[in-house]
């Protein structure tokens, strides 16, 4: 066994909620508020030079604006961070139906906005349960009222606070209905040096979420329950957006469909890694589309759902849930390999091959499989030596097999976890 160190979140509920509500709300309005500042700041600068200033540009120009003072320094720095960072998203999408980020505000009111401390901003307390939280200058009611919040929390996972390396930031964020904490902390985790000696390959994808090929084996994760929300949650927001925007309605529902895909994410990554570790995964290779919202305009309904595909966040999941099992991840430039019209058999490239959108027939050696997961062994090929130059050493026929016939693994809404789809038989 040896020891990493990897990056992980603790979520932590607050048990003296009724003693720090007041002051947790005060902070997380002042983010909102400081976030308008900066919009707004932006929006002036962009209309006059045409320049949209980022991050370190923004702490600069509003360091002296009492708005920056409701928060601690280090915290007024990460909002304007966050609204940096959310400008560069929405500009490297280069959509002309995406607007640029907007105004926290709802009418009158400012939301609540998650609050981060850095290492300066926080003193933490492992053998109590207790952390204590900076208030901004603007936010301390007298001089002898204490400076802080403090809060007393209970880490709601079995991992505690006393296990980890270093806790590097602190977030009070919002859930709906109170506050938690969540801690960014560093973690060592022992990794067997003992890994296996099989490799797999992934395809990601729209309508299947993911198709897994190790050797003999495939499985297909469709994407059923991820496209159900979306098409739910996306009208509930629609439906009840007015003149001044969102309703409070629409804005519950966006952030119950990224909540629902987030948990959709972390269970499917965690199956995933699970398998090939029981089948003695070394190393697996897995798509990565990087430039495939570039590559052509699908069309404004498909257009959508690509932007709605999150499929960085699906690798990143996959990456460190491996890193734990000891399994190497590799990325791989799928549009160069042109994984998805090449047979992984005899390697012979068509785009007339895939015939519909879950069928692929190769009409060089006639194999007929699953689209995404012959795409899937195409990743696999990348990383297994003995599968290299199979041109000329063609794999085993496996039509109508594992390829053709995949095990098919189903999110369960009601128990939010993955299993084998259940083989209903006359």
């Amino acid at each position: 066994m040896s020891n990493q160190v990897v990056t992980r979140t603790v979520k932590a509920t607050i048990t003296n909620h009724s003693q720090v509500r007041d002051d947790l709300d005060s902070h997380g309005f002042a983010a909102s508020k400081l976030w308008n500042v900066g919009r707004w700041t932006i929006g002036r600068v962009w209309d006059a030079i045409g320049h949209i200033p980022d991050a370190d540009e923004l702490t600069s120009y509003l360091k002296s604006h009492d708005r920056y003072g409701d928060l601690h320094s280090q915290s007024s720095q990460r909002v304007l961070q966050e609204l940096g960072e959310a400008f560069v998203s929405w500009y490297e999408q280069d959509d002309p139906d995406a607007n640029p980020p907007g105004y926290r505000k709802r009418g009158d009111q400012h939301p609540r906005s998650t609050v981060t401390w850095k290492d300066q901003g926080f003193k933490l307390d492992t053998e109590y349960n207790r952390v204590r939280l900076s208030k901004g200058a603007n936010q301390k009611t007298s001089r002898y009222a204490p400076d802080y919040i403090l809060c007393e929390f209970i880490p709601q996972t079995e991992r505690t606070l006393e296990d980890v390396q270093s806790v590097q930031t602190v977030c009070a964020v919002w859930t709906g209905e109170e506050w938690e904490l969540h801690f960014s902390c560093n973690v060592k985790i022992d990794v067997s040096e003992e890994n296996g000696e099989n490799t797999a390959g992934i395809d990601l994808g729209v309508c299947n979420t993911a198709a897994v090929s190790i050797g003999d084996e495939t499985l297909l994760y469709p994407g059923n329950a991820l496209k159900e929300d979306a098409h739910y949650f996306r009208h509930q927001e629609y439906d009840t957006e007015g003149e001044n925007g969102p309703s409070q309605h629409g804005e519950w529902a966006r952030q119950k469909k990224a909540r629902r895909q987030a948990h959709f994410l972390h269970a499917l990554s965690k199956d995933i890694v699970e398998q090939c570790a029981e089948r003695d995964v070394e190393t697996i290779a897995v798509g990565h589309p990087k430039n495939i919202r570039e590559d052509a305009d699908w069309g404004r309904h498909g257009n959508k759902r690509l932007h709605d595909w999150a499929f960085e966040m699906l690798i990143s999941h996959i990456e460190y849930k491996a890193e734990e099992r000891g399994i190497n991840v590799e990325r791989v430039d799928e549009a160069a390999l042109k994984t998805s019209k090449t047979c992984c058999r005899c390697g012979s490239e068509a785009d007339s091959n895939r015939v519909e959108r879950g069928l692929y027939i190769c009409d060089t050696c006639e194999l007929v499989v699953n689209a995404d997961c012959n795409a899937a062994e195409n990743m696999r090929a990348t990383v297994t030596p003995s599968q290299q130059g199979r041109t000329t050493t063609p794999l085993p026929d496996r039509s109508n097999g594992c390829l053709a016939q995949p095990s098919v693994r189903l999110f369960n809404k009601q128990t939010g976890r993955v299993a084998l789809q259940e083989q209903v038989r006359p």
